[in-house]
């Protein structure tokens, strides 16, 4: 028996959540968020499967930056040169830094390996990417609620366009994303 995109998505979400936000995240929360307001998933959920998704994969990243990290940049010249806007960071704002670079889209990926690098305290990450994982979760899932809501005042008739909005958020997110990478490709990164 074939599914709907409606038992997909209240069957799978939370685990594609939680698998997005291991690797990158901020367009498949904002569907998620979207998708909350559709009445297809659950607020706390959502939230607390992209927290455990980009904890766990900035820990991994940290403590892979914590052991290969200098040898690692040295062979991959971009992640080098994103080094250099991340070290200087570090040594005024590090707390900040810390807490807040997963809403810095073009560092977000590597810092976590640079603060392993760097010799941040495995428990001073552990606690800070806590406290920026949570916001980052919070922050972004009602970013997407709220255009959900925002949608609706619009349209009214939203559920009738929510195929199409959901396909945009999707779109928009893999536009952005081809924006970055040509824009760094030109930049030699």
């Amino acid at each position: 028996m074939a599914m709907d995109i409606e038992s997909i998505i209240i069957q799978y979400g939370y685990i594609f959540i939680l698998i997005g936000t291991f690797f990158e995240g901020e367009t498949v929360l904002v569907l998620a968020g979207f998708l909350v307001h559709q009445g297809y998933l659950s607020f706390t959920p959502v939230v607390a499967a992209a927290f455990i998704g980009t904890y766990v994969g900035d820990q991994l990243y940290f403590y892979i930056g914590r052991r290969k990290g200098i040898d690692l940049l040295d062979r991959n010249p971009s992640w080098k040169r994103q080094s250099g806007r991340v070290f200087p960071l570090l040594q005024h704002y590090q707390t900040m830094v810390i807490i807040g670079f997963r809403f810095i889209y073009g560092i977000r990926t590597v810092t976590p390996f640079i603060l392993g690098a760097s010799g941040v305290s495995p428990r001073r990450f552990m606690v800070l990417n806590a406290v920026g994982g949570i916001a980052w979760s919070l922050g972004i899932a009602s970013l997407g609620y709220m255009l959900g809501y925002t949608a609706e005042v619009i349209i009214q008739d939203i559920k009738r366009y929510e195929y199409i909005i959901m396909a945009s958020i999707v779109m928009a997110g893999i536009v952005f994303w081809g924006i970055y990478l040509i824009r760094r490709k030109r930049r030699g990164v």
